[in-house]
């Protein structure tokens, strides 16, 4: 199973319950930080061909803790700058400085 490409999510869950490790949320958090840009659409209806879908839309808003302490050590360790961070991994530029504020008397 380690060496395929991919798994059955019944079976990840299984996985998941027996080693008390939620698989998933890598899955998840690999689609937060590589979504596609707002402006690149990829076969998406235009103009009046445009309708209201009726699957849950998720927003790209839900950042875990694991995720806040990986890019504030890339502004420690200085790899990245801020306007790096801010281009290359679309976080508002707000919610960046508000997690530098927050959190930097806890990683001190």
């Amino acid at each position: 199973m380690y060496e395929t490409e991919s798994l059955d999510s019944k079976l990840l869950l299984k996985w998941s319950k027996l080693l008390g490790y939620d698989f998933f949320r890598i899955y998840s958090q690999h689609l937060i930080l590589f979504a596609p840009q707002d402006g690149v659409s990829f076969n998406r209806p235009t103009g009046k061909e445009k309708e209201k879908s009726k699957m849950p839309q998720f927003r790209k808003n839900i950042y875990t803790k694991e995720l806040i302490d990986f890019i504030l050590e890339l502004l420690e360790n200085e790899e990245k700058t801020k306007l790096q961070i801010i281009n290359e991994y679309k976080i508002p530029k707000t919610t960046l400085y508000k997690w530098i504020s927050k959190y930097k008397d806890l990683n001190t």
